[in-house]
Protein backbone atom coordinates (compact mmCIF):
# COMPACT_ATOMS: atom_id res chain seq x y z
CA UNK A 1 0.00 0.00 0.00
CA UNK A 2 2.60 2.06 0.98
CA UNK A 3 4.38 1.63 -2.46
CA UNK A 4 1.21 2.34 -4.74
CA UNK A 5 0.42 4.74 -2.99
CA UNK A 6 2.62 6.87 -1.93
CA UNK A 7 6.31 6.12 -3.39
CA UNK A 8 5.18 5.85 -6.95
CA UNK A 9 2.38 8.64 -7.25
CA UNK A 10 5.46 10.62 -5.40
CA UNK A 11 8.34 9.40 -7.74
CA UNK A 12 5.58 9.98 -10.73
CA UNK A 13 4.79 13.54 -9.42
CA UNK A 14 8.54 14.48 -8.88
CA UNK A 15 9.74 13.10 -12.19
CA UNK A 16 7.28 15.47 -14.16
CA UNK A 17 8.09 18.60 -12.25
CA UNK A 18 11.66 18.35 -12.99
CA UNK A 19 11.21 17.05 -16.36
CA UNK A 20 9.20 20.42 -16.93
CA UNK A 21 12.36 22.59 -15.27
CA UNK A 22 14.77 20.56 -17.74
CA UNK A 23 13.06 21.55 -20.45
CA UNK A 24 13.41 25.28 -19.16
CA UNK A 25 16.89 24.82 -17.75
CA UNK A 26 17.88 24.14 -21.66
CA UNK A 27 17.12 27.78 -23.10
CA UNK A 28 20.22 28.85 -20.79
CA UNK A 29 22.67 25.45 -20.81
CA UNK A 30 22.66 23.53 -24.06
CA UNK A 31 25.79 21.45 -22.56
CA UNK A 32 23.69 19.74 -19.80
CA UNK A 33 25.40 20.36 -16.54
CA UNK A 34 21.83 22.12 -15.41
CA UNK A 35 20.14 19.11 -16.47
CA UNK A 36 22.76 16.91 -14.54
CA UNK A 37 22.48 18.73 -11.86
CA UNK A 38 18.31 18.37 -11.93
CA UNK A 39 18.98 14.77 -12.42
CA UNK A 40 20.85 14.58 -9.42
CA UNK A 41 18.71 16.20 -7.29
CA UNK A 42 15.94 14.06 -8.74
CA UNK A 43 18.07 11.08 -7.98
CA UNK A 44 18.18 12.04 -4.24
CA UNK A 45 14.56 12.47 -3.73
CA UNK A 46 13.53 9.57 -4.93
CA UNK A 47 16.18 7.57 -3.01
CA UNK A 48 14.67 9.44 -0.08
CA UNK A 49 11.38 8.52 -0.71
CA UNK A 50 12.47 4.92 -1.31
CA UNK A 51 13.55 5.03 2.67
CA UNK A 52 17.12 3.92 1.41
CA UNK A 53 21.10 4.58 2.06
CA UNK A 54 23.95 3.43 0.16
CA UNK A 55 26.87 2.81 1.28
CA UNK A 56 29.89 3.19 -1.61
CA UNK A 57 32.94 1.66 -1.87
CA UNK A 58 36.44 1.32 -4.33
CA UNK A 59 36.39 5.11 -5.13
CA UNK A 60 39.41 5.27 -4.06
CA UNK A 61 40.78 3.31 -6.71
CA UNK A 62 39.96 5.44 -9.70
CA UNK A 63 40.84 9.49 -10.71
CA UNK A 64 37.74 11.39 -11.09
CA UNK A 65 38.99 13.54 -13.44
CA UNK A 66 39.67 10.98 -16.20
CA UNK A 67 37.21 10.11 -18.92
CA UNK A 68 36.67 6.32 -17.99
CA UNK A 69 33.90 4.58 -19.43
CA UNK A 70 31.70 3.24 -16.17
CA UNK A 71 30.39 -0.05 -16.69
CA UNK A 72 27.29 -1.09 -14.30
CA UNK A 73 25.05 -4.42 -13.99
CA UNK A 74 21.71 -3.23 -14.36
CA UNK A 75 19.32 -4.75 -11.64
CA UNK A 76 16.10 -2.46 -11.70
CA UNK A 77 14.76 0.76 -12.40
CA UNK A 78 16.94 1.95 -9.00
CA UNK A 79 19.94 1.66 -10.94
CA UNK A 80 19.64 5.13 -12.40
CA UNK A 81 18.95 7.33 -9.27
CA UNK A 82 21.76 5.23 -7.35
CA UNK A 83 24.23 6.41 -10.29
CA UNK A 84 23.43 9.17 -10.36
CA UNK A 85 23.66 10.54 -6.52
CA UNK A 86 26.62 8.55 -6.09
CA UNK A 87 29.04 8.57 -8.89
CA UNK A 88 30.37 11.99 -8.27
CA UNK A 89 31.09 13.35 -12.02
CA UNK A 90 29.47 14.72 -14.47
CA UNK A 91 28.68 12.03 -17.10
CA UNK A 92 26.62 10.79 -19.78
CA UNK A 93 24.61 7.68 -20.25
CA UNK A 94 24.25 5.47 -23.37
CA UNK A 95 20.81 4.12 -23.18
CA UNK A 96 18.37 2.58 -24.93
CA UNK A 97 16.08 4.25 -27.45
CA UNK A 98 12.83 3.55 -26.23
CA UNK A 99 13.70 5.45 -23.39
CA UNK A 100 13.16 8.40 -24.91
CA UNK A 101 9.89 8.16 -26.04
CA UNK A 102 8.64 8.45 -22.67
CA UNK A 103 7.22 12.21 -21.88
CA UNK A 104 9.19 13.89 -19.12
CA UNK A 105 12.06 11.12 -18.95
CA UNK A 106 13.10 11.24 -22.89
CA UNK A 107 12.86 15.03 -22.92
CA UNK A 108 15.62 15.41 -20.00
CA UNK A 109 17.11 12.09 -21.69
CA UNK A 110 18.01 14.15 -25.17
CA UNK A 111 18.24 17.63 -23.57
CA UNK A 112 21.03 16.81 -21.12
CA UNK A 113 23.03 15.06 -23.88
CA UNK A 114 22.15 11.42 -23.40
CA UNK A 115 22.91 8.93 -26.25
CA UNK A 116 20.33 6.74 -27.55
CA UNK A 117 21.72 3.37 -28.90
CA UNK A 118 19.03 1.60 -31.11
CA UNK A 119 19.56 -1.86 -30.78
CA UNK A 120 17.41 -3.03 -34.16
CA UNK A 121 19.56 -0.93 -36.63
CA UNK A 122 23.02 -1.74 -36.85
CA UNK A 123 24.05 1.52 -38.60
CA UNK A 124 22.05 3.89 -36.15
CA UNK A 125 23.90 1.94 -33.29
CA UNK A 126 27.11 3.13 -35.33
CA UNK A 127 26.16 6.16 -34.99
CA UNK A 128 25.25 5.97 -31.55
CA UNK A 129 29.09 4.29 -30.93
CA UNK A 130 30.63 7.14 -32.46
CA UNK A 131 29.13 10.12 -30.81
CA UNK A 132 30.20 8.25 -27.64
CA UNK A 133 33.55 7.77 -28.50
CA UNK A 134 33.51 11.87 -29.34
CA UNK A 135 32.51 12.18 -25.79
CA UNK A 136 35.04 10.11 -24.02
CA UNK A 137 37.53 11.85 -26.32
CA UNK A 138 36.22 15.37 -25.47
CA UNK A 139 36.75 14.00 -21.58
CA UNK A 140 33.08 13.02 -20.72
CA UNK A 141 32.85 10.04 -18.79
CA UNK A 142 30.33 7.45 -19.86
CA UNK A 143 27.83 5.22 -18.07
CA UNK A 144 26.72 1.78 -20.02
CA UNK A 145 25.11 -0.94 -19.08
CA UNK A 146 26.44 -4.04 -20.97
CA UNK A 147 23.97 -6.27 -19.81
CA UNK A 148 21.38 -4.72 -22.63
CA UNK A 149 18.84 -4.56 -20.04
CA UNK A 150 17.75 -5.27 -16.47
CA UNK A 151 18.20 -9.01 -14.98
CA UNK A 152 15.52 -10.91 -14.29
CA UNK A 153 16.69 -13.20 -11.48
CA UNK A 154 19.57 -10.72 -9.98
CA UNK A 155 22.29 -12.62 -11.86
CA UNK A 156 24.86 -11.19 -13.69
CA UNK A 157 23.79 -11.74 -17.28
CA UNK A 158 26.13 -11.66 -20.74
CA UNK A 159 27.82 -8.55 -21.73
CA UNK A 160 27.49 -7.32 -25.26
CA UNK A 161 30.61 -6.99 -27.02
CA UNK A 162 30.17 -3.83 -28.49
CA UNK A 163 29.52 -1.97 -25.49
CA UNK A 164 33.24 -1.71 -25.56
CA UNK A 165 33.87 -0.44 -28.59
CA UNK A 166 33.70 3.26 -27.84
CA UNK A 167 35.93 2.46 -24.85
CA UNK A 168 38.62 0.66 -27.54
CA UNK A 169 38.33 2.89 -30.21
CA UNK A 170 38.66 6.49 -28.01
CA UNK A 171 41.40 4.30 -25.68
CA UNK A 172 39.84 4.94 -21.94
CA UNK A 173 40.21 2.69 -19.41
CA UNK A 174 37.24 1.20 -18.38
CA UNK A 175 35.43 1.04 -14.89
CA UNK A 176 33.48 -1.60 -13.69
CA UNK A 177 31.01 -0.75 -10.46
CA UNK A 178 28.45 -3.49 -9.05
CA UNK A 179 25.12 -2.21 -7.79
CA UNK A 180 23.96 -4.46 -5.13
CA UNK A 181 20.14 -4.75 -3.53
CA UNK A 182 18.26 -3.27 -6.08
CA UNK A 183 17.16 -6.40 -7.23
CA UNK A 184 15.43 -7.33 -4.13
CA UNK A 185 14.64 -4.03 -3.72
CA UNK A 186 12.28 -3.26 -6.68
CA UNK A 187 12.62 -6.10 -9.13
CA UNK A 188 11.59 -5.72 -12.52
CA UNK A 189 8.05 -5.16 -13.52
CA UNK A 190 7.60 -4.30 -10.41
CA UNK A 191 5.86 -0.65 -8.39
CA UNK A 192 6.34 -2.93 -4.65
CA UNK A 193 9.71 -0.95 -3.12
CA UNK A 194 10.83 -3.02 0.25
CA UNK A 195 12.93 -0.55 1.61
CA UNK A 196 17.14 -1.84 2.08
CA UNK A 197 20.20 -0.47 2.42
CA UNK A 198 21.60 -0.48 -1.02
CA UNK A 199 25.96 -1.60 -1.92
CA UNK A 200 27.63 0.39 -4.79
CA UNK A 201 31.50 -1.03 -5.12
CA UNK A 202 33.42 0.20 -7.67
CA UNK A 203 36.23 -2.02 -9.09
CA UNK A 204 39.88 -1.08 -10.82
CA UNK A 205 40.34 0.81 -14.43
CA UNK A 206 40.86 -2.30 -16.78
CA UNK A 207 43.43 -0.76 -19.13
CA UNK A 208 43.12 -0.91 -22.93
CA UNK A 209 46.17 0.32 -24.05
CA UNK A 210 47.59 -1.73 -27.67
CA UNK A 211 43.62 -3.08 -27.37
CA UNK A 212 42.78 -3.16 -31.03
CA UNK A 213 38.99 -2.60 -31.71
CA UNK A 214 38.55 -6.64 -32.60
CA UNK A 215 39.24 -7.12 -29.21
CA UNK A 216 35.92 -6.75 -28.06
CA UNK A 217 35.24 -9.92 -27.41
CA UNK A 218 37.79 -10.62 -25.15
CA UNK A 219 37.49 -7.06 -23.27
CA UNK A 220 33.40 -7.95 -22.97
CA UNK A 221 35.32 -11.47 -20.73
CA UNK A 222 37.62 -9.71 -18.95
CA UNK A 223 34.94 -6.93 -17.70
CA UNK A 224 32.09 -8.94 -16.93
CA UNK A 225 34.49 -11.37 -14.56
CA UNK A 226 35.83 -8.32 -13.20
CA UNK A 227 32.12 -7.75 -12.22
CA UNK A 228 31.27 -10.73 -11.02
CA UNK A 229 34.29 -10.20 -8.57
CA UNK A 230 32.85 -7.70 -7.19
CA UNK A 231 29.31 -8.57 -7.48
CA UNK A 232 28.73 -11.78 -5.97
CA UNK A 233 30.57 -11.44 -2.62
CA UNK A 234 27.93 -9.22 -1.51
CA UNK A 235 24.81 -10.45 -3.44
CA UNK A 236 22.20 -12.25 -1.69
CA UNK A 237 21.54 -14.83 -5.45
CA UNK A 238 24.33 -17.28 -5.21
CA UNK A 239 27.08 -17.16 -7.49
CA UNK A 240 26.96 -19.81 -10.19
CA UNK A 241 30.56 -19.29 -11.11
CA UNK A 242 30.99 -22.00 -8.02
CA UNK A 243 27.89 -24.30 -9.20
CA UNK A 244 30.02 -25.42 -12.11
CA UNK A 245 32.56 -26.89 -10.57
CA UNK A 246 30.75 -28.63 -8.31
CA UNK A 247 28.90 -30.38 -11.00
CA UNK A 248 32.02 -31.56 -12.20
CA UNK A 249 33.20 -33.13 -9.42
CA UNK A 250 29.92 -35.20 -8.51
CA UNK A 251 30.00 -36.44 -12.07
CA UNK A 252 33.82 -37.30 -11.68
CA UNK A 253 32.57 -39.33 -8.66
CA UNK A 254 29.57 -40.96 -9.63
Amino acid sequence: MRSYLLIAPAIFLITGVLGTVSLLADVFDRSGRIQHSLARFWARIVLKLCLTSVRVTGLEKIDLTKPYLYIFNHLSALDIPVIYVHLPVQFRILAKKELFRYPFLGWHLHLSGQIPIDEKSAAASMRSMNRAVEALRAGVPLVIFPEGGRSLDGKVQPFMRGAFYAALKAQVEIVPVALVGTFEMLPMNSFHVQPRPLEMHVGAPIPITGHAVRAMEKLATEAKAAMEDLYYPHAQVSDPRQAQPIAEDSKLEA
